[in-house]
């Protein structure tokens, strides 16, 4: 996790759960999303820490960058591990100044159910089917080297022996009062670290049941995706 997932409402909406006194935005588009199938390499509208307060940009899915450690090569990952990024050198230029919030409807996970046959795609979601925030990383600038494009990473997080009993890796999952937070330009390096080790929404806020094998086609698009074929 996570390849893919949905956001479907519009940013006004998101940005209402998230600000509902509009302490941090005047207003956000009013059209909604409908983005059942989001994949990586995609631009996804997100909401990232700004020196002029919280911003909406639409970022690459995805962080490209040279490394030189074991051997030069470019890699372009989609998530961070939260056990790494705070102390991994690959993410010093992310954690924890460039702190981004993911909106979001839910997101898929493959389960091998049979041997031997293809996985079954199950849609995970609150309970309370309300808007969710993923905790991210994003560069919204270009890096220093062309090859450096501005992307965004999902930080996931152990799953608690795994959700939908397969995966044993889920994005982290804030309350909206935690996402106000983790926006916070005067964030400490400790308390950011605190939100995305142990904030996350524990595992029985989510619900989550099968859906169609359309979804692991990223040119399937559409809300049929996440209607459960139960």
């Amino acid at each position: 996790m996570c390849g893919r997932f949905v956001m479907f409402r519009s940013l006004d909406e998101y940005v209402q759960e998230l600000d509902p006194k509009h302490d941090l935005f005047k207003a956000a588009d009013k059209t909604p999303v409908e983005r059942y199938n989001i994949a990586p390499s995609t631009d996804v509208p997100i909401i990232h820490t700004h020196p002029d307060g919280p911003q909406i940009s639409s970022v690459h899915w995805g962080w490209k960058r040279e490394v030189t450690w074991p051997k030069p090569k470019v890699v372009q990952p989609i998530n961070a591990r939260i056990e790494t990024i705070a102390k991994g050198r690959f993410y010093k230029d992310l954690f924890p100044d460039h702190r981004a919030l993911i909106p979001s409807d839910g997101w898929y996970e493959w389960v091998q159910e049979v041997p031997g046959e293809k996985k079954q795609p199950f849609f995970i979601r609150l309970r309370s089917h309300k808007p969710m925030f993923f905790a991210g990383l994003a560069q919204v600038e270009p890096g220093p080297s062309p090859d450096e494009p501005p992307g965004f990473l999902i930080i996931t997080a152990d799953a608690e022996g795994g959700m939908v009993d397969v995966h044993d890796r889920r994005p982290v999952v804030l309350s909206p009062e935690l996402a106000r937070e983790w926006l916070q330009p005067d964030l400490t390096n400790d308390r950011a670290k605190e939100i995305a080790r142990e904030c996350g929404e524990p595992a029985d806020e989510f619900e989550w049941y099968p859906v169609s094998k359309d979804v692991g086609n990223v040119r399937n698009k559409g809300a049929y995706l996440i209607k459960s074929i139960t």
